[in-house]
């Protein structure tokens, strides 16, 4: 038996690895067994349940941080990359309100879906010009990031926003229905068309969708200069709305002010350094950043 264990070369490291995965396995066949024969299960099972377990939600956490590790060296593909989004838009819409109301219906739902299509446009424009989803290579000046810690505390911002939004909203099913949310379905329209326009038209007067080719001042740059920012916190203004959280929404657009007024300092710097006067007389007609005729 060793001598066969030998010529296999099984280190005692990889027999260790397979025992403690075969017990994972086995536990988890046990689990579900007993779950699908007891009659209670069966009783109250709903697709709320199906939807919502705690365990798919750690277990989706866990996963986006491996394609997250893997994403930080350069090595995610395509599924991985969503896998990341997915995990963290399942963080930020379904975990909250599950947490605090113990089931999920409604608006958690709307937004989860919503948020994928919103946060993936960049990559639907990649699709549409090159016939896949990933970067190009181009002039590293154009990666205007913060500093990490800057970044660090936006992504905790944005997720605190988030828990306080359902932790500070009615119980779900005390959300008024019908007429009384159409103005919400109309803001989430006008976030999707605003964020659709804007990456449009930047993506017609740039290269490999990064690189700037000239001074955008068409659709929506006509009235704000940084409408893809502008419509990120719109989208998380009506989400904030949709479950009644005013304070919350106070929070989130604070918190997004604070980061995307910094990044778009060093954008615009970036700009009148390749653009010289123009984008200098762009920034003198359209004075608004983020807010029209606000701010």
């Amino acid at each position: 038996m060793v001598k066969k264990v030998r010529e296999l070369k099984v280190k005692p490291m990889d027999v260790v690895k397979l025992t403690l995965l075969l017990s994972i396995l086995t536990v988890a066949a046990k689990k579900t067994l007993t779950l699908v024969l007891d009659p209670f299960f069966w009783m109250y099972f709903s697709w709320t349940w199906l939807f919502w377990p705690w365990f798919i939600a750690v277990g989706l956490a866990g996963y986006g941080i491996y394609c997250f590790r893997k994403h930080w060296l350069g090595e995610a593909n395509a599924f991985e990359q969503l896998g990341i989004v997915t995990s963290v838009f399942t963080w930020l819409t379904l975990v909250p309100p599950a947490y605090f109301n113990g089931y999920l219906e409604g608006w958690p739902y709307v937004f989860f879906l919503a948020y994928h299509y919103f946060f993936f446009f960049n990559v639907s424009v990649r699709k549409r010009l090159y016939g896949d989803f990933y970067a190009r290579t181009h002039d590293p000046k154009w990666d205007v990031n913060t500093p990490l810690w800057s970044r660090i505390l936006f992504g905790v911002g944005i997720m605190v926003g988030h828990w306080l939004a359902a932790f500070e909203g009615p119980e779900l099913h005390r959300l008024p229905g019908g007429w009384a949310n159409v103005g919400i379905w109309i803001l989430i329209v006008i976030t999707m068309l605003m964020h659709y326009d804007s990456t449009l038209y930047l993506a017609r007067y740039s290269e490999k969708v990064v690189v700037p080719t000239a001074v955008v001042q068409f659709g929506p740059y006509r009235w704000v200069r940084h409408p893809i920012y502008a419509s990120t916190m719109l989208l998380f203004a009506a989400y904030c709305t949709a479950l009644r959280a005013p304070l919350s929404l106070l929070f989130l657009l604070a918190v997004c002010l604070v980061y995307y007024n910094k990044k778009a300092k060093m954008e615009e710097e970036l700009m009148v350094e390749s653009f010289g006067q123009s984008y200098s007389d762009y920034a003198d007609k359209v004075r608004h950043k983020f807010i029209p005729f606000v701010y």
